[in-house]
């Protein structure tokens, strides 16, 4: 089978995915979702002019010349009200969030006043002039109801709750999260912490994919690891039933003990490719295992996760209603690099930023596909097309950042 570019990998995966089904969740559990329907306010904020702090509401005529003593004739406490009609001379004393009495059309704050009693109840002397809306915030100041807030399409974060639930809107509709069944191989590799022989070593493949997988949205569900024989691959690859996306990882290269292909292939497996131009990743293949799209990453760590990185992330997002495009950065080349050859680069690189906000990007000199250690110290992924050119210092090159999927706020 033909070598195909990353471009067209990324192409024929993402056209066999679409948006999943929605569903309505409390607002409570909708943190990390996305919208499929955009949330509309059912209220307005505020429903009605109240204070933005504690004083004194009087009318802004009333306060012109000052010094000026007030009658002090109710309080207007937050969740309460005056009932009365605030006439001439007159002030209510109210505090943050207290409905503005009728008549009153400015806030005096408390520290520019004095206050006492005399036989006639309650004074305010009033020591500042203040214009009208003062201190004020008007109905419908942050939203009305019928406006809209956050959008279809759009993952929820921190201030994206707050909001939705400021408008009165306990349940949301949102897309499904998709659910990915992950499944490593190899006789050569154990989960962290279980006994090793002297020729094993310690699997993070899985492990990993699964954080990226729950970073984006997704559930995983990881199905362990697969020994180098037909009967232990197909046993575990049926717990991928019922997923929206098989993952393997490993056994999908040219050797012997290399069984994706040729043993699931006896089982259904119709292969769509395998092989593409790219480096860490060469051995990358998507088909589908009956009702179960596959992606099959090779086993290196750092070519699994990378490789994760450029087409699962993106799987995961047009799942969930979501832009799939990555989202590169330029930066300045901090050290030469030789011509590149027909694969299509990902080079871990560090990132500084200079004093006038330019970045410069500094590749690590080994890029060995089993350093994990350089790639979680990597800020991003320099990409090189297939053929290109030598570059030397200062010219400008193309970065895909290493950034959290999803912050949260």
């Amino acid at each position: 089978m033909v070598m195909i570019s990353v471009e067209e990998a990324r192409a024929r995966i993402l056209e066999a995915f679409s948006p999943l089904p929605t569903e309505v969740v409390a607002i409570d559990q909708a943190l990390g979702r996305v919208l499929a329907t955009p949330v509309t306010a059912r209220t307005t904020q505020p429903p009605k002019a109240v204070s933005a702090m504690d004083g004194y509401a009087v009318k802004a005529v009333d306060v012109a010349q000052v010094p000026v003593r007030l009658r002090v004739v109710g309080a207007a406490p937050a969740g309460g009200d005056h009932e009365g009609i605030l006439q001439s001379g007159e002030a209510v004393r109210i505090f943050t969030g207290g409905p503005l009495p009728r008549g009153a059309d400015a806030i005096v704050i408390q520290e520019d006043t004095d206050s006492g009693e005399d036989s006639e109840g309650s004074w305010v002397e009033v020591r500042v002039t203040v214009p009208e809306g003062h201190y004020v915030r008007p109905a419908g100041l942050d939203f009305s109801a019928g406006d809209r807030g956050p959008a279809a399409g759009q993952r929820l974060g921190v201030r994206d709750i707050g909001l939705a639930a400021a408008m009165d809107q306990p349940w949301l509709t949102v897309h499904r999260k998709p659910r990915v069944a992950i499944l490593a191989t190899g006789d050569e590799v154990v989960m962290p912490g279980e006994p090793r022989g002297p020729n094993q070593i310690v699997s993070s493949n899985g492990l990993a994919l699964q954080a990226l997988v729950r970073s984006c949205g997704g559930e995983a569900l990881n199905l362990g690891i697969a020994e180098d024989n037909r009967d232990s691959l197909l046993r575990l690859a049926a717990g991928a039933q019922g997923a929206d996306l098989l993952v393997t990882t490993g056994g999908a290269s040219v050797g012997e003990h290399d069984l994706i292909r040729s043993v699931l292939g006896e089982d259904g497996l119709e292969l769509n490719f395998w092989k593409i131009a790219m480096r860490p990743g060469k051995p990358l293949l998507f088909g589908q295992l009956r009702e179960t799209p596959l992606l099959g990453l090779p086993g290196n760590p750092v070519s699994s996760l990378v490789c994760g990185l450029i087409f699962l992330r993106p799987i995961l997002a047009r799942l969930q209603g979501l832009d799939s495009d990555e989202r590169t950065v330029t930066a300045r080349l901090g050290k030469a690099l030789p011509a590149n050859d027909k694969r299509q680069d990902y080079l871990r690189t560090r990132l500084t930023e200079e004093a006038d906000g330019s970045l410069i990007a500094l590749p690590f000199n080994r890029q060995d596909s089993s350093m994990m250690a350089t790639l979680a110290q990597a800020d991003g992924l320099l990409i090189r097309a297939p053929f290109a050119p030598a570059v030397e210092p200062g010219e400008l090159v193309s970065v895909l950042p290493l950034a959290e999927t999803w912050s949260g706020l």
